[in-house]
């Protein structure tokens, strides 16, 4: 009865250890990725959704569902064991590793799109810059000879005006 109490008893608090294992995983995704609101709400009712089943797994198949007093000691035991022992030290190892791996990808991405966006930069030089140069130099051209047509008709009509009146 004792041993297998003992043997409970360290099921749990393993299993507390995997509990803090689960919250870390959701810290480390936290510290590596701005994610909006929404999407933290999913990830804390994914960790507890995880952390039920964990707890209910290790319940129903190593103490056939009964509820003792020493499963929730060593789930405590376990989850403080692990956040005092283990969590700085994973917690930095892979926030290190999914920054270097971000700087890497965008490194990577960045060596992929030097080709296009210089080739965009002679295209923008060659092709785009002298049709907006015409285009403005024609709009301002055109604009000056509209007022200056629109003060002649104005003048004219003016003109007409004086001539009834008299």
């Amino acid at each position: 009865m004792v041993v297998n109490q003992a043997y409970l008893f360290l099921i749990f608090t393993l299993d507390g250890l995997l509990i803090g294992l689960f919250f870390d995983f959701f810290r480390i995704l936290r510290k590596s990725f701005k994610t909006i609101n929404l999407i933290t709400y999913i990830e804390d009712i994914l960790f507890w959704i995880l952390t039920g089943i964990s707890i209910i797994f290790c319940m129903y198949h190593f103490s056939g569902g009964t509820l003792r007093l020493f499963m929730f000691l060593g789930l405590g035991f376990g989850l403080i064991l692990y956040m005092l022992t283990f969590s700085k030290i994973i917690i930095k190892i892979f926030v290190f590793l999914i920054t270097t791996i971000k700087k890497i990808i965008h490194q990577i991405i960045k060596t992929i799109i030097a080709p296009f966006q210089f080739i965009y930069k002679i295209i923008d030089k060659i092709i785009f810059r002298p049709i907006y140069l015409w285009y403005s130099r024609t709009r301002t051209f055109l604009t000056k000879k509209s007022q200056k047509l629109d003060d002649k008709l104005n003048n004219l009509q003016k003109f007409k005006k004086n001539v009834k009146n008299s």
